[in-house]
Parts: structure tokens; C-alpha cells; sequence
């Protein structure tokens, strides 16, 4: 006769939690020291409160008429007046804003989508093929990362002209979707993370550099293109200058255009345009709340492996 004996073993989660601090506290010789470690605090507080307090501050700005927004404490409410607000933000936009919201959208994804892709192309190509000329390619690409984006604007605007591009939806998308820093993440993280031996083995294998690209590279590149998708994004979304210099017609003016075209009506009202610079903001927050973690692990990523 055989007897079973029941054994209790604890949840994995449980054994691993027994000394967390233990395991992921650094050596002595390198720990912070309490001096260090108070410092750290404070500046992480302050940080915090330095990019927390703005977006307070709008929210309750929103909520308040013109006269309010002069006689009362900046940073508490006062009357509520939101529904007010709305109804004139739809009155002065004629109806348009969500409209402008849409634009942004619309120019940011596409913007993103396309770079991103054309990004992670080109700088798997300088990291793992050899070619005439590869040295200077990268050398104008480091030299892109410091020309600031609003000195190639007046430029841009010239040759879309020329080619009848201006007040079309292509003129904010194909400025937007270059980004020689997403090339050279892109080329950061291909070096590092595409193994040469894994694309020998498919090109052995018969596989094309077509499929090798986009079934077996583009994978190992996930972290690295939500990154980048992130930075044109963000770029794209907050442009002002560009779309300033490229579109006239009020149909396809992105949200920054459009609450800037508000502000320079004699006597705005000031809380609609706090309310329409809330409403336009939400859709960046929940961008990054969905994708913070995969772009805190890209950014990572790229900074051990640079």
C-alpha cells in the first residue's frame, strides 16, 4: 500500500519576497550615503512638483471665468464656471476643436508610425551592413541631432511651395516623420540587440533581407521603436512653428494652432483656452500612462547599450 504525502510549497512570489531590499540593494562600497540619499529626495520632489504643479494649476484654471482667473488664489477653484467654458470654447472654435484635436492626432500617428519605421530601417542598415560612404551618412545624422528643428523650418516651408505642398496634411507629416534621433536609437539598439550570427542563419536558411527585416528584426526591436514613436509623438503634437508656416485653411489646423489662433482675439476668454489646453493634453497623458513601461525599458536599453 502506498501512502501520498502532501507538501505545502509556498507561492514563488512569496520565497522571492524574503529579502527584496537584500538582493536589490547595491554593494556598500558604491550605496549612497544618507547625505546622498536626502539629496536624491529632495530633487526628486522637487521635479515631481516642478512638472505636477503646472498641469494643477490648468485644471483649476479651467474652471474659472476671465475675472476669476485675476481675483482669486491661482492655485484653488472658485465659482465653478466649466460648463460655461466649453460652451464658449465650441462658440469661438465654431465648432472646430475637436476637429483641431483630431488633426493632431492624426498628424502625430501618422508622423510616428512612418518615422519610427523609417528609423529602425535605417539604422539597422548602418549597423549591420557595410557600404560606400557609411561613416559620412552617420556623421550627418550626428550633425542633424544639433541643428535646432526651427531654423530648417523657413527652409522646409520654401521647398514645399515650390512643390505644392503647402496647406496639405503632407506638409506637417513628412517634416515630422524625420528624426536622426530615432536613427541613431535605432542604430544603437541594432548593434547590441540583432545578433549578426541569427541573420546569417536566416539568410542561410534562404530567407530574403525583406523578411529577415520585418519578421526577425523589427521583433527584436519593439522596445527601441516605442521609444521612437514616443519622441515624434510628443514632437509632432507640440509643433507650433511648422504648422504656423504651412497651413492657412482652419480645417486642418492641428489644437496648438487652433488655441493659438484663439488667444489672439481681443479679449480672449481665457478659461475656454485653459479648458481647450486641458482637453488637448489628455490624449498625450494616455499615451504615456499605456506605453510608459515599454518606453522606460527602450530608453534603458539604449542607454547601457550605447
Amino acid at each position: 500500500m502506498t501512502t501520498t504525502r502532501l507538501v505545502t510549497v509556498a507561492p514563488q512570489s512569496t520565497r522571492h519576497s524574503r529579502k527584496p531590499q537584500a538582493a536589490d540593494a547595491p554593494p556598500p562600497s558604491i550605496a549612497p550615503g544618507p547625505a546622498a540619499r536626502t539629496f536624491g529626495i529632495i530633487a526628486l520632489v522637487v521635479a515631481t512638483l516642478y512638472f505636477l504643479v503646472p498641469v494643477f494649476w490648468l485644471v483649476v484654471a479651467s474652471t474659472k471665468n476671465n475675472a476669476d482667473l485675476t481675483s482669486t488664489f491661482g492655485f484653488w477653484f472658485a465659482e465653478p464656471n466649466l460648463a460655461a467654458n466649453y460652451d464658449s470654447l465650441m462658440g469661438w472654435t465654431q465648432g472646430l476643436f475637436w476637429r483641431w484635436v483630431g488633426n493632431s492626432l492624426f498628424y502625430s500617428l501618422s508622423a510616428g508610425v512612418i518615422g519610427t519605421l523609417f528609423a529602425v530601417m535605417a539604422g539597422y542598415a548602418i549597423a549591420k551592413f557595410a557600404f560606400p560612404g557609411k561613416k559620412l551618412a552617420v556623421g550627418i545624422i550626428m550633425a542633424g541631432l544639433l541643428l535646432p528643428v526651427a531654423l530648417l523650418t523657413v527652409p522646409l516651408y520654401i521647398e514645399f511651395q515650390a512643390l505644392g505642398l503647402t496647406n496639405t496634411v503632407w506638409a506637417i507629416i513628412i517634416p515630422s516623420a524625420v528624426s536622426p534621433f530615432g536613427v541613431f536609437l535605432g542604430m544603437v539598439y541594432a548593434q547590441s540587440s540583432v545578433p549578426t550570427e541569427l541573420l546569417e542563419a536566416a539568410r542561410i536558411d534562404g530567407a530574403g533581407e525583406g523578411r529577415i527585416f520585418f519578421t526577425i528584426v523589427l521583433r527584436l526591436l519593439g522596445p527601441a521603436m516605442v521609444t521612437i514613436f514616443l519622441f515624434i509623438f510628443v514632437a509632432t503634437w507640440n509643433n507650433f512653428l511648422l504648422p504656423l508656416m504651412m497651413i492657412s485653411s482652419p480645417d486642418l489646423k492641428p489644437v496648438t494652432l487652433g488655441l493659438y489662433g484663439m488667444m489672439s482675439y481681443f479679449s480672449p476668454d481665457k478659461g475656454a483656452v485653459m479648458l481647450g489646453a486641458l482637453l488637448g493634453v489628455i490624449p498625450l497623458i494616455a499615451l504615456f500612462f499605456t506605453l510608459q513601461k515599454y518606453w522606460r525599458s527602450g530608453l534603458a536599453a539604449g542607454a547601457v547599450k550605447g
